[in-house]
């Protein structure tokens, strides 16, 4: 028969359920279960943060609607990242993800459409992209 473990934590950590409550000392971010730490990062680091809540979530250590109670995130931020977990694992939150630009890149073959459209009769009244 297995042993019923009480919720015993220490003074001054806040419950997110009766295994795992959390604190917050020194610029740091403990992860507690009972006394023992389970995982720690900066305060300031929202990857880590993002990837253990997502982690405990998928693991089924706590509930989503857990983690949005008790650090006031939206739901359906904590989703987006569970999902993320779920598909790429603890690195799909550490990868460099690639950077789309919003500028117009115009290439060769566009420069030269504009640039004949433009000496023809001294401007292009409706250039369009083909």
């Amino acid at each position: 028969m297995p042993q019923l473990q009480l919720p015993i934590f220490p003074a001054g950590v806040t419950e997110i359920n009766s295994r795992i409550a959390v604190q917050k000392e020194a610029g740091r971010v403990f992860y507690l279960h009972g006394h023992l730490p389970v995982f720690q990062h900066e305060e300031q680091d929202v990857r880590s943060f993002r990837m253990f809540t997502s982690q405990m979530i998928a693991g089924g250590t706590v509930k989503p609607k857990e983690i949005v109670k008790t650090f006031g995130v939206p739901m359906i931020t904590v989703k987006r990242y569970v999902k993320l977990y779920r598909d790429h694992g603890s690195k799909g939150f550490y990868e460099a993800k690639p950077r789309h630009s919003s500028a117009s890149v115009l290439k060769a073959e566009v420069l030269s459409k504009r640039s004949t459209c433009s000496m023809r009769d001294g401007a292009c009244r409706k250039w369009r992209r083909n």
